[in-house]
């Protein structure tokens, strides 16, 4: 089978070998043993791998650079433009020579390829839609516009769109999904995690302004100023984080929190089997693994409610969901600190039902997605 993988994740190369973000590429690698060939259309760069990138495993990879775009001004519209008549024809090309067609959306490359695979009905195709399927969430037309066209079956056949979460009123093709990071034989008895001591919270995604990284620290504040021994560690990099450390420095938190920067993935799995609970603040998400990732190590989640994060969280019982009131989320957080009965049932939950979806199973769905018939 060639299978051919469209996506906006930017690429670049080392040592014969092509590298894009870690989790993303881990997943991919999924997909790719499943499979004979892996065509990957993406854009590409000629900057230096970093410690959050991984490299594509396949023996059998083609890739097709393609140049990125962006709609964020009149010029990149009109930049846009006139790239685009070239997007357009390798991405045909690609799909034209496909045995299974699989899009990565929300993203401008997805968005292109879910206009042209409308002239490949007959080609077996997944997307994988790793953003909010949430049909009430406000997003941007381009989201919305290509959550439309994947659930449009006329326009769209021969296609499972995997979601995250399970949404009143999908069509037929859409179905529920999840991701996984960590394999069966990873899963290990929890160590004990007392409140009556320092209690570690820990922030792992990117430093900008939709994670909240901002309220994730203040969080911590509030509490800090409550009397509570909190420390608060967050791992990755962003354009806020010049705004987090002169926050940090004007008052006066360097004693309790740290910016750790980005770091393997033993390193942050370190940090979550070292921290009682995850926090993350963030205004929109699919699935995010990061919550997952803390869960399955028996961090107990802080997170807000979007997308499927209440399902994820059981609604409370797994975890603590924000409403972005610093002073009232700060009282949510005190209550689980004041009661180690509720700590240790929430994290017990949070670990059993994170642990449901491991790299196993995982690994089984998407073998049965590439199998599907309509």
């Amino acid at each position: 089978m060639k299978f051919a993988l469209f996506t906006h994740v930017p690429h670049s190369k080392a040592d014969n070998l092509y590298y894009a973000y870690a989790p993303y590429v881990r997943e991919m690698n999924v997909w790719g043993k499943n499979v004979d060939e892996l065509v990957v259309v993406a854009p590409f760069f000629s900057g230096k791998v970093t410690v959050i990138d991984s490299p594509y495993e396949h023996q059998n990879l083609q890739f097709i650079p393609v140049p990125s775009f962006d709609l964020l001004s009149v010029k990149a519209v009109l930049l846009t433009l006139f790239k685009l008549p070239g997007l357009l024809w390798i991405i045909f090309i690609a799909m034209k020579n496909a045995d299974h067609i699989h899009l990565r959306c929300p993203g401008n490359i997805g968005l292109l390829g879910c206009f042209v695979q409308i002239l490949f009905p007959n080609t077996p195709k997944t997307a994988k839609y790793a953003g909010n399927w949430d049909p009430k969430s406000k997003q941007p037309w381009t989201y919305r516009l290509q959550k439309w066209i994947l659930s449009n079956t006329f326009l769209t056949r021969n296609m499972q769109v995997l979601v995250y979460g399970a949404w009143e009123g999908s069509s037929r093709n859409i179905k529920p999904f999840f991701t996984a990071t960590y394999s069966e034989h990873e899963k290990m008895v929890l160590t004990p995690k007392t409140l009556a001591g320092r209690i570690d919270f820990v922030f792992v995604g990117t430093l900008v302004k939709g994670k909240q990284p901002l309220y994730a620290i203040q969080l911590i504040e509030k509490l800090h100023q409550k009397g509570y021994a909190v420390r608060l560690r967050l791992y990755g990099e962003g354009v806020e984080r010049e705004v987090l450390e002169e926050y940090v420095l004007k008052h006066q938190l360097e004693s309790i929190i740290t910016l750790e920067g980005n770091q393997s993935k033993a390193i942050v799995q370190k940090a979550y089997q070292d921290s009682h609970f995850v926090v993350l603040p963030s205004d929109s998400e699919g699935w995010p693994k990061v919550i997952a990732e803390g869960m399955f190590w028996g961090c107990v989640p802080i997170a807000t409610s979007v997308s499927c994060v209440p399902f994820m969280l059981d609604y409370g019982s797994r975890g603590v969901l924000l409403e972005m009131n610093l002073e009232h989320d700060s009282l949510l957080i005190e209550a689980v600190l004041k009661d180690q009965t509720d700590f240790d049932a929430k994290r017990n939950k949070a670990a059993e039902w994170s642990r449901m979806f491991t790299l196993d199973v995982f690994e089984e769905a998407i073998f049965k997605s590439l199998k599907f018939k309509v």
